[in-house]
């Protein structure tokens, strides 16, 4: 009787770990519009649009851009809504999912 008791001490003391937090981020290309981007993130990732056109520009001159940090399951939610409405509208925009 005392070792189901001793189990039960050692996983309560036992740490829980906090989820993991991962960016999601744009990647620039050539030839999806920067109209589409902003629409991509008022649309999937709820910015308002002087927060989106600021995104989009760092997307466009430095080539990606921070969208935002989700816990996993949003983020890679988020990604698949990316690629799958670039690829409705033939654009090849591309979102990764990364660790923070």
């Amino acid at each position: 009787m005392d070792q189901p008791r001793s189990r039960t001490l050692n996983r309560a003391s036992e740490k829980i770990k906090e989820p993991e937090d991962y960016r999601v981020i744009l990647l620039n290309d050539h030839y999806t519009t920067m109209e589409f981007v902003v629409e991509i993130l008022i649309v999937i990732f709820h910015k308002e649009i002087e927060e989106a056109n600021r995104i989009m520009l760092d997307i466009h001159h430095k080539g990606k851009g921070i969208v935002g940090t989700y816990s996993w399951d949003i983020a890679e939610t988020k990604a698949e809504q990316v690629r799958a409405a670039a690829k409705a509208n033939d654009f090849p925009l591309r979102c990764i999912v990364e660790p923070v």
